[in-house]
């Protein structure tokens, strides 16, 4: 008879971890929007204070919600948060509702608070999955039963972030789903037929959109363009460059003076790497390398399947994203428009971001005995 999970205190550690790079990103924010705050806000503290307001506080009530939640309890709310989002999704492309930023339709605009519904999609694709497959049982071996219903879940999410268009969410979202469905147990045959048929959909969408194929191009040869489509690459690798081992300084960016493009956005590391230096800024990649060592571990002693995929998916979104985010800094991947997980200046991304990392912590206070 297996022994009954029990109740025990919350990874510390990996609190400690999330609430260190939470506070990092406030204070590097607070630096590295104060000249696009002065200079179109009148307000060199307007973003941090935006951040603090709209992420951090209600971040941080998230965080609470989920630490204290039973994690099985949002297994019951699992399709209606998908469906929600959805909604959401759809609510981006309606006029007087639709934040269009950059020729791209991503946010959803309530009086002063914009929401940005991939965040929130994000997260309810990750409780949906985990719910689903937790009741496949034996059959999430079998391809009509299992890979089919998974497929259409990721059409149709895909499709609505395609629209918008948001590439690299696109992205993140197929290699949660991926490492999920793994971790649950699909044949191999099966995941190799989904990678295929995802490099497939990726090709097509680089050879159907110019800028898409443009950006790749650039990846590869960032000197090619480097006043058009190569300009944030190459001002970012010229901030990290500036920077050096150690950095000009806190508060000492040449770059935020209106030459990066989303400094306190998804070109953050950039700044962090200029204002501290490469050596200083590249701990940060320890400390995402951390989340994800206990968030496995984690997601290996949970004591049920659900809170297994839970916790594989949530740890795989946060590393994930933090590594397209830093390796498209430096040049590493393709640039995307994706947040840095914590840091990065985004209300719905902070709140919705500690919100799983609640979740997680959840999963973390419940252990089977018997497992080693």
């Amino acid at each position: 008879m297996a022994a009954k999970p029990v109740a025990r205190s919350f990874d510390t550690l990996l609190l400690i971890t999330i609430l260190g790079l939470t506070l990092f990103g406030l204070i590097m924010i607070g630096s590295a929007s104060s000249v696009i705050g002065e200079r179109f806000r009148d307000d060199s503290f307007f973003f941090l204070k935006h951040q603090l307001t709209y992420g951090g506080v209600v971040g941080l009530l998230a965080l609470v919600v989920g630490l204290v939640t039973p994690y099985r309890a949002w297994r019951i709310i699992a399709l209606p948060s998908l469906l929600g989002a959805l909604v959401l999704l759809v609510l981006v492309f309606i006029p007087g509702l639709q934040v269009e930023y950059g020729g791209a339709s991503r946010w959803i605009g309530l009086g002063p608070i914009t929401i940005q519904p991939t965040e929130i999609t994000k997260l309810a694709f990750i409780l949906y999955l985990a719910a689903l497959l937790e009741t496949k049982g034996d059959d999430i071996r079998n391809f009509r039963k299992s890979v089919v219903p998974f497929s259409l879940i990721i059409g149709v999410t895909g499709a609505l972030i395609i629209m918008q268009p948001d590439i690299g969410t696109l992205f993140t979202i197929i290699l949660i789903g991926g490492a999920m469905v793994f971790a649950g147990g699909f044949r191999l045959s099966h995941l190799a037929g989904l990678a295929l048929g995802s490099v497939a959909l990726f090709a097509l969408l680089i050879n159907t959109a110019s800028y898409r194929l443009s950006r790749i191009i650039t990846y590869l040869h960032p000197e090619l363009d480097p006043q058009g489509v190569g300009y944030q690459i190459n001002q970012a690798l010229l901030a990290v460059g500036t920077g050096g081992l150690w950095g000009l300084g806190f508060g000492r960016s040449r770059q935020k003076y209106l030459y990066l493009p989303e400094p306190a956005g998804d070109s953050i590391f950039a700044i962090i790497a200029e204002e501290l230096g490469l050596i200083r800024s590249l701990s940060i990649l320890l400390l995402f390398a951390l989340i994800g060592w206990r968030g496995y571990a984690i997601a290996r002693r949970a004591p049920d399947t659900f809170g297994q995929l839970l916790a594989v998916g949530i740890t795989t979104w946060i590393v994930t994203q933090a590594f397209i985010n830093i390796g498209s800094t430096l040049a590493v991947t393709p640039l995307t428009g994706i947040p840095l997980p914590f840091i990065s200046y985004g209300g719905s991304a902070l709140a919705t971001m500690l919100l799983a990392a609640g979740i997680l912590l959840n999963i973390s206070r419940w252990t089977d005995n018997s497992s080693k």
